[in-house]
């Protein structure tokens, strides 16, 4: 029994330096102070275990003062390892300052002793009540700490689970080898002896605690790898969407470090999925990931082609760091799924555009050609009779014809100028150039340039708007809009303009029919024209289309309502000083 003893006394000393110094290399890695308890804690059981190797003989003072201090030690480890179990999520102030006062109790105690007994002396009744208030203190410390540890693994993934846990049980055990050496009394006795054996079972338990090997690791993280390989293979496939990628993955990284909530972020910064994420909380992800879940910690994952928002508990950085890079992993790939949807979207995108671009360029070419046509068909048959049959036709039918000519030759003077517009606009060849310009005055100048004669027409403007615009477009928008109010209108027409903030603000409103609702998502569309607005009214449908072309080539935008009680207004805004 001795030797069964002596053996398990040496792997002991051996295994907790050896973990002391584990320890204590993991927080040189990590240098936060989760690691700095764990490495006070150990370290100060390593010390221990190489103090026991001093001989402790009877009147030796210094042999007998280095077991003063292994007591002291030992006081201190149950304390530092709970203070290393609350470093992740503290606990009541007036109980951790109880259980300090506990400490500092039994170190004072400690000094104060008066005497330490030898191994084959008696112990005084003084020194039993120590011992009894030594292992209270060292009992209450470690149930708190085992039963925090226990309780909280429950809600880890597996390896954290587990390393929690073992820490749990080797706190449980080592506390139980202390009541055995208390109550052993002969050092090789058969109490000695299970206490030697309660150490080195604390011992191994610590170590998978704290370090365990990579074969253990692989074997406990069974479950998540399951989760991770399926999230690799629905990876793998197509997917039509960002949205479809997320949700894909959101299940099984979650499983993976036994997230709380999780939120998967493009590259743009955009949430394109979330799990158990309230939506109150989901529009806050977008600047910040904190809000989702107030009470847990945010891993906030930055991967290609986006980010992973984790909100995962506070123990999982230091027991899941595994888990933590094998999500990363997951979320690199992630990454390269939303940027391979990204830029399938994009082409989608662009063949779209460019299909609809050569429809609205076959649309564009066949609508010039047959507007065209008209102005041009009329104009050859007057000349054609004015050529062939001019000498015999009468001055008034002469005249008539003449003037035909000249309308249809305005009519296709202006479609070609309104399609050279058009181009201009569409390759961006026109520059806008703001300037200052009175507002009422150009107005008036616009109006009566585009409708000489005509009456009907308000303009509404007070006399000290002022406003930076370019000149071109502001012609080209008001002369259009308001020619269109007197073609499918009714007059009054009223042109009214202000300045508000930094924004320039110009209504035209008739008092006709209005827009039929269904026609009005067509409304901008080059060439469309009602077919109520063909039965009463010519035009090429170009006007709209080009006026809110100048708009948005001014950095504004150009709107259609109704107006009340009937009739159409048209709103311009323009960000004054330029785009």
């Amino acid at each position: 029994m001795h030797a069964a003893i002596a053996a398990l006394r040496a792997a002991n000393i051996i295994g907790y330096v050896t973990l002391a110094a584990v320890v204590f290399h993991g927080w040189r890695s990590r240098r936060d102070r989760i690691s700095a308890w764990a490495a006070l804690a150990f370290g100060s059981l390593g010390l221990l275990e190489l103090l026991t190797l001093i001989p402790d003989h009877a009147g030796n003072l210094p042999e007998r003062a280095v077991g003063r201090v292994e007591i002291c030690l030992l006081v201190l480890f149950p304390y530092v390892l709970f203070r290393f179990a609350t470093a992740f999520r503290p606990t009541r102030r007036r109980a951790e300052n109880t259980l300090l006062a506990l400490t500092a109790a039994v170190l004072v105690w400690t000094a104060a002793l008066p005497s330490l007994p030898h191994s084959d002396e008696s112990w005084s009744t003084g020194f039993r009540a120590y011992v009894a208030v030594f292992l209270l203190q060292w009992t209450a410390l470690s149930a708190l700490t085992a039963t925090r540890l226990a309780l909280a693994g429950r809600a880890e993934p597996t390896v954290a689970r587990w390393r929690m846990h073992m820490l749990a049980f080797a706190s449980a055990a080592i506390t139980a080898a202390l009541f055995l050496v208390a109550v052993s009394g002969a050092p090789t006795s058969r109490p000695a002896l299970a206490a030697q054996a309660l150490a080195l079972v604390g011992l191994v338990s610590f170590f998978l605690g704290l370090s365990p090997p990579s074969v253990v690791r692989i074997w406990w993280r069974r479950p998540e790898q399951a989760h991770l390989q399926r999230a690799l293979a629905s990876l793998l496939t197509f997917a039509s969407s960002q949205e479809e990628v997320a949700a894909r993955v959101l299940g099984p990284a979650a499983a993976i470090v036994g997230a709380r909530a999780i939120a998967v972020r493009n590259e743009e910064g955009v949430v394109v999925g979330s799990w158990n994420v309230a939506d109150e909380a989901r529009a806050t992800i977008g600047g910040s990931v904190r809000g989702a879940a107030p009470d847990a910690d945010v891993v906030d994952l930055e991967v290609p082609g986006g980010s992973i928002a984790v909100w995962t508990s506070p123990y999982a950085p230091f027991f899941g760091l595994e888990e933590l890079d094998l999500l990363r992993t997951l979320g690199a790939l992630t990454g390269l799924a939303l940027d391979r949807v990204r830029l399938f979207e994009a082409e989608h995108q662009a063949r779209l555009e460019l299909e609809r671009a050569n429809e609205l360029k076959a649309s564009f070419v066949a609508l010039a050609a047959h507007e065209l046509r008209t102005p041009m068909t009329t104009i050859h048959g007057f000349v054609t009779t004015l050529h062939h049959l001019g000498d015999r036709l009468d001055g008034e039918r002469q005249s008539q014809l003449r003037a035909g000519l000249i309308q249809q030759t305005q009519r296709m003077a202006l479609l070609i100028e309104q399609l050279l517009d058009l181009s201009r606009l569409d390759a961006e060849a026109i520059a806008i150039e703001p300037e200052p310009l009175r507002v009422r005055d150009q107005v008036s100048k616009i109006v009566a340039s585009s409708t000489p004669g005509m009456p009907g027409i308000e303009v509404d403007v007070a006399d000290d708007v002022v406003a930076e615009l370019d000149r071109n477009a502001l012609d080209r928008i008001v002369s259009n809009l308001v020619t269109n109010a007197l073609r499918y209108g009714a007059p009054p027409v009223v042109v009214h303009a202000e300045q508000t903030d930094r924004h320039f603000r110009l209504t035209v409103e008739d008092h006709g029919r209005g827009v039929p609702a269904e026609f009005v998502p067509n409304l901008f569309e080059r060439f469309s024209r009602s077919d109520d607005s063909r039965s009463f009214a010519s035009g090429t449908g170009l006007g709209l289309a080009i006026a809110r072309s100048y708009a948005h080539a001014h950095g504004g935008e150009l709107l259609y309502e109704q107006a009340d009680p009937h009739g159409a207004r048209f709103q311009l805004v323009l960000p004054t000083g330029g785009r």
